[in-house]
């Protein structure tokens, strides 16, 4: 792949709010696993996990902590992806807070793009009860969630949505 068609496949992917429902093949979801598992991490800790949620009813428990976002119970999975503070802070003490959530961030938009090599669609919502998730699925203490990437085939928006330009929120140099 050249840097064109890198380009052209970045500029294809886009949030997704509605989908079929159709569930993800369990291939699918192995290739997502692998593909962020080759995330880049502060010092090589992968301080970050993924509970993948496909049951229904954890699914609606989901779409309510989020807002009542629907897409949240209509796509077929939902790949909550959390930050494991434990992993980075054994190595960076206080500071390995803001990797882990580096890392977390990193690996979910590897997620992102594998699906979008796989013909499947995706929404990043950071928009959620962190409470509430937490509770949902008995994550631990130093688990903290980063962001509920729903995944499946979707209806992508009919026009693309409009970006900055890249000059409005560039610096060289200085600010």
């Amino acid at each position: 792949m050249d840097s064109s068609d890198f380009y052209r496949f970045l500029k294809a992917r886009s949030s997704v709010r509605s989908y079929s429902g159709e569930p993800l093949d369990p291939e699918d979801i192995d290739y997502i696993l692998a593909c962020a598992s080759t995330a880049p991490s502060a010092g090589n800790r992968e301080a970050w996990d993924v509970v993948i949620v496909t049951d229904e009813d954890i699914r609606i428990d989901l779409a309510l902590a989020a807002l009542e976002q629907e897409h949240i119970r209509e796509a077929p999975a939902i790949f909550v992806v959390c930050a494991n503070y434990v992993r980075s802070m054994s190595q960076y003490g206080e500071r390995g807070i803001l990797y882990a959530l580096q890392d977390a961030a990193i690996a979910c938009t590897y997620m992102m793009l594998a699906a979008h090599t796989r013909s499947l669609h995706s929404c990043w919502t950071g928009a959620f009860d962190e409470s509430s998730v937490r509770e949902i699925l008995y994550l631990p203490e130093h688990i903290r969630p980063v962001a509920l990437l729903a995944i499946g085939r979707g209806v992508p928006p009919l026009q693309p949505v409009g970006r900055m330009l890249v000059a409005e929120h560039t610096h060289r140099e200085v600010w």
